[in-house]
């Protein structure tokens, strides 16, 4: 990577971490403070239901803080106990958001079912206004999060469980207003039904994808095919084999390869092409082994090696 290119992707991420930083910090102050003024309203009420709606946001809040924690760690620097650093951090966050999203979905529907059995008279009017007001919040919290969830698995992690509040809170108020003018009680628990399977739906890339980088599979944007044909085109390289990449964070990707060098005079220039031809295919980290010759143990570890140059 040429430096005027590798400035550019500092720069770059310098501008996409300082720019995120700001926005947790305006996000987590926005939704403590609904928190508060939900949770004062509840108990100068008594109502349960904007306690209980008080403590739901309040995850909302545990949520964004995680992600930010990760966030901050994956910056940290390597050192003797973690050698990588901390960016596997973010690969943790993105899951636990992803499996959070779908317990919330479970909850949603079981609350739901209890509703269909048992259905209870509910203030539409109150509802709608608090509700209201919640998608105001986490609206705003999801406006200033998207532009920055399309990079990083982790924050996309933080948007999708905003997201999913937000959407719960818009069927809230559509259940407050259509039960305020016609009485009918059984909306809510339908509105809760059909949240929690759209939340099931959309989150289901989420999971996926972060539960395929907490087991190191290639990230996805990785194209290991195209990491071949790479490393293959460098001029001294004969074969390779032992190519292995996983994430070390939700933005950083690692590689090691073995590669068999056509001529022993030209191993670090070899090196140096090879690291340079990954880094163009979004290798972040790479661990390349030159070799002159393959012995035999390698000849056979090769033979069921799905990386080796066919």
């Amino acid at each position: 990577m040429s430096d005027v290119n590798h400035r550019h992707v500092s720069e770059h991420q310098h501008d996409f971490s300082r720019g995120l930083g700001r926005v947790f910090y305006w996000v987590m102050a926005l939704n403590m403070i609904y928190v508060i003024i939900e949770g004062g309203f509840g108990f100068a009420t008594g109502s349960m239901g904007l306690l209980s709606d008080a403590g739901h946001n309040l995850t909302d809040v545990a949520t964004l803080a995680m992600s930010f924690v990760a966030f901050k760690a994956a910056g940290m620097a390597a050192n003797k106990r973690y050698t990588y650093g901390y960016g596997k951090a973010t690969v943790e966050a993105a899951f636990i958001n992803a499996v959070t999203l779908y317990v919330i979905v479970v909850v949603i529907l079981i609350e739901s079912i209890r509703k269909f059995a048992h259905p209870e008279a509910i203030d539409g009017d109150t509802i709608a206004w608090v509700a209201g007001v919640g998608v105001a919040v986490n609206g705003i919290t999801t406006w200033l999060l998207l532009k920055y969830s399309h990079e990083d698995l982790n924050i996309k992690g933080a948007f999708m469980h905003m997201l999913s509040d937000t959407l719960v809170s818009v069927g809230v108020v559509i259940a407050g207003i259509v039960i305020h003018y016609t009485g009918w009680y059984i909306i809510d628990p339908i509105i809760g039904v059909c949240i929690a399977l759209l939340i099931g739906i959309t989150s289901y890339s989420l999971l996926r994808d972060s539960l395929h980088m907490v087991l190191d599979g290639v990230p996805k944007g990785i194209d290991i095919d195209r990491i071949k044909r790479a490393i293959l085109s460098v001029p001294g390289v004969a074969s390779m084999h032992h190519l292995h990449v996983w994430p070390m964070s939700t933005t950083k990707t690692a590689l090691t390869v073995h590669v068999l060098l056509k001529s022993p005079d030209s191993i670090d220039r070899t090196i140096d092409d090879v690291r340079q031809a990954v880094e163009a295919c979004g290798i972040s980290h790479s661990t390349i082994e030159a070799e002159t010759r393959i012995g035999p143990h390698e000849l056979l570890e090769s033979e069921s090696d799905p990386t080796v140059n066919e």
